[in-house]
């Protein structure tokens, strides 16, 4: 597939339908697009190539929008395989292009391949700029945003902004769905750790005139831009996005599900803007992360195992630390037929991370749910809701 991005600039990327893991753990029921661009002026550059996965396509979609021309440079923003892969391939196939990287990634790529290229590089710096014709491109580096070599590429001339892995979505860019949703899940499971990095991105960005986005995964955005920037502000400074409780639990016979059925007519009934319900066992994960950040608040319920936690439980605590979880209200709910253990692991889990603020109240319930249960649970939908 091949489009007009600007008169200029063309997308030669690639539509993968068939990956059903991104990074083999985040389900990816739409697919996932492997963006490439290509800037034709006086010289012709070809920005990033794609996973291993889509190289006859792409190759294709690089020989019918050259029209028989040559490249004269590839610019390298991101060395993940996903858009890395065709780099070797690229480069034999044109000898005399030159390879557009930052210092980092010229360190780094020896790892991926196994010829020299160093000849060819073209080795950019911070701000440092490549003139083609009428078109000139500015580098900045975004270390960590999420890969230590990261850098973005400004087209002074079309005012567009290659992104790298920021602002991407997975879902192939035929895919008619709420850009939100995925972008979101996206950002927090790829990018959430490195909230810091992403600031400082945005502060660079923020001194650009900027038409068009051109990230390495979903849709190219060129209309309302100040809303996807403001979300990505809102997500890499860890503030909540919604006013609402976000329930995560676990059951393993039944009953801690009827007492999340139950705490959540109880949130629905105080007042409690949106409630959103997930079984961390039967539900994705990333998904379940992701929600975690939306939201204000958060009330984990589930049962002791092993004089711990639920394995499930365990892995979305685990993941939520580290992707930097923060800034949050936290409630607890634990079952425990003899020992009830899960709420202090919970805490101590929750103490490691910054500014989370948990309830005094802890609904322990044994087995099943009990009158003195509800009139604590009660207590812990006013205490978090307040």
């Amino acid at each position: 597939m091949t489009f007009k991005v600007t008169d200029s600039i063309d997308y030669v990327g690639v539509n993968d339908k068939t990956l059903d893991l991104f990074e083999s753990q985040y389900i990816v029921p739409n697919g996932v697009s492997y963006n490439s661009y290509m800037i034709k002026d006086e010289k012709i550059v070809i920005m990033d190539t794609v996973d291993k996965r889509a190289s006859v396509e792409w190759l294709e979609n690089i020989e019918k929008t050259l029209a028989g021309n040559k490249p004269d440079y590839l610019v390298i923003s991101h060395l993940e395989p996903d858009h890395s892969a065709n780099i070797q391939v690229i480069a034999e196939k044109y000898p005399e292009m030159k390879i557009v990287l930052s210092k980092k990634a010229s360190e780094m790529i020896t790892q991926f391949f196994d010829k020299d290229y160093s000849s060819r590089f073209v080795i950019v710096s911070e701000g440092e700029t490549l003139t083609i014709g009428e078109h000139t491109l500015q580098f900045f580096m975004a270390p960590m945003v999420h890969w230590p070599e990261v850098m973005v590429t400004y087209d002074q001339t079309d005012k567009v902004l290659f992104t790298a892995d920021g602002f991407g979505k997975f879902g192939t860019l035929d895919t008619d769905e709420d850009w939100a949703c995925e972008a979101r899940r996206y950002y927090f499971n790829i990018c959430g750790k490195y909230g810091a990095q992403v600031q400082l991105l945005l502060k660079k960005a923020s001194t650009l005139e900027i038409n068009t986005i051109c990230p390495l995964h979903g849709p190219i955005l060129n209309e309302n831009l100040d809303y996807y920037i403001d979300k990505y502000n809102t997500w890499s400074s860890y503030a909540p996005e919604d006013d609402g409780v976000f329930v995560a639990y676990n059951s393993i016979h039944g009953n801690t599900r009827k007492a999340v059925e139950q705490l959540e007519k109880m949130l629905k009934g105080a007042g409690a803007k949106k409630v959103t319900v997930s079984d961390l066992a039967r539900e994705d994960i990333a998904e379940a992360v992701e929600d975690a950040f939306r939201y204000d608040k958060m009330i984990i319920a589930t049962p002791t195992y092993d004089a711990g936690l639920f394995p499930a439980t365990e892995l979305f605590l685990r993941d939520l630390a580290h992707k930097n979880y923060q800034n949050r209200k936290v409630g607890i709910i634990e079952n425990g037929s003899w020992a009830p253990m899960a709420a202090k692991n919970i805490k101590e889990i929750l103490s490691g991370m910054k500014d989370v603020n948990i309830c005094d109240t802890v609904v322990s319930i044994k087995t099943s749910m009990n009158d003195k249960n509800k009139e604590d649970m009660e207590v812990l939908v006013k205490e978090i809701l307040n």
